[in-house]
Parts: C-alpha cells; structure tokens; sequence
C-alpha cells in the first residue's frame, strides 16, 4: 500500500468487519495498522517530492524498497520510495529505522489538525523527536495526506442512526499571535450494527444554533435521513 492504492471505502469496510470480529483498534493486526500505513507512505513520498525539488544535480525516482517498521499500532510494511542518486535521507522513518518512536505514530495521523504553521510544526518534531523537516518538507507531506482526511470528511453516511451523540469542546487556541476560543463540533453515531462512529468533527469560534444548523445540514448532504435518538446537553 504505498499511497496510490488506498481506497477508503474498501479500507472502512475492512476495519469495520475485522472490529464487528473482535478485532482491537490497536495492537498487532489492529484495524488502524493499514491506515497509519497509508499516511507513513505518504509522508515517505512527500518528502522526496520535496528532497527532489531541492535538489541542484539531476535526480528522479528509482522505484521502492519494503521494510517493516514496529508502532504502536503494531507491525507497518512501509515501502519507502528511492532516488536514482541515492542521496535521499527520510527523517519521519530513517533508512535503518525499524521502531517508531513512542508517541510519534500518534503525531503523525493527529499533528496537521492542530492549527498549527508549518514553522511551529517543524519546531515541534524537533524539540520532541530530534525530528528536522524544512517547511517545503513539511508542504510537499501535508500536501499528499490532506486529501485523504477530506476524503474522509466528506465520506458518504448510512442513512439511519439508532443513536447520535452531539456535543462541542472549546478549546482556547493561538491563532494570528492572539489566544482566541473554539468550538470542535463532535458527532458521534451508532450505526445499525452497533458500532460506533466519528459522523464528523467541525471548527467553529463558539457553540451556537446556526453552526449546530450548518453541522446537521453537512450530515443530511451526506446521506443521513433519520437520527431515532439524539443525545443533547440542554
């Protein structure tokens, strides 16, 4: 899986039939093990993108290795691309790494969420994980992996909940070098199988009725036509 072949709706059947089996989330064979595949292989691409962008001599791809790497998710087959010159260092997954740094998984799949700019980000891996990425870096990942979590984000729902649970966090954020509240709009549902599922995740400067209207018109545009039990505070 080396992040031209990732279907997510072939991967959201998958973990849902091996959760529906008594599968874990985490661990050894968890269900999440082929999504932080997906994005660890995409970061790897992104960052030659960038390398061979950078690069003074001519340069180009050169095919791909295979290794595996050990995460808290468990076990990652990762194929890291290579460049004809072999000048290509990887700094999230190095060339003879075989450990994942602890925490550093998490990071990955949750970093690029945080509001955070390029600049920030970069002295975050560094200061934590002795990670160093340049911002072209830091674009040229984001720019591969963004469009999967909007392809998640804008994934079709069933049409029924039995049960949907709708709550807002406020978070007191930077933004602009001003500290400012938000508003993260979680929807969580059951579905008829009864599993649960994140239905979405929105921003907004402060709860209200008019983000809540916009959060329930996203859901209904995206296939859902009854909700049996809505679970509310006030």
């Amino acid at each position: 899986m080396d992040g031209k072949d990732f279907n997510y709706k072939e991967f959201e059947k998958e973990a849902l039939e091996g959760l529906k089996s008594g599968k874990k989330l985490e661990g050894k064979d968890g269900v999440l093990v082929p999504l932080l595949q997906r994005l660890l292989n995409a970061s790897l691409n992104g960052e030659l993108d960038a390398h061979l962008n950078e690069s003074k001599k001519p340069n180009r791809r050169n095919g791909r290795g295979k290794k595996k790497v050990k995460t808290g998710f468990g076990t990652v087959e990762l194929t890291p691309p290579r460049d004809r010159n072999g000048s290509f260092e990887p700094e999230l997954v190095k060339k003879r790494q075989l450990t994942l740094g602890d925490g550093i998984d998490h990071k990955i799949i949750s970093l690029y969420a945080k509001g955070m700019s390029y600049e920030a980000i970069c002295d975050h891996l560094e200061e934590l994980y002795g990670i160093t990425l340049s911002p072209s870096s830091l674009t040229a990942i984001t720019d591969r992996i963004i469009p999967e979590v909007y392809q998640w984000q804008n994934r079709p729902l069933d049409a029924i909940y039995p049960i949907v649970w709708l709550d807002a966090i406020h978070y007191k954020v930077r933004q602009e070098g001003r500290i400012i509240n938000k508003a993260v709009y979680h929807v969580l549902g059951v579905n008829h199988s009864g599993v649960k599922e994140i239905l979405g995740m929105y921003i907004g400067e402060r709860e209200g009725a008019k983000f809540w209207l916009q959060v329930l018109i996203d859901l209904q545009n995206r296939g859902v036509k009854d909700i049996l039990i809505a679970c509310i505070d006030n």
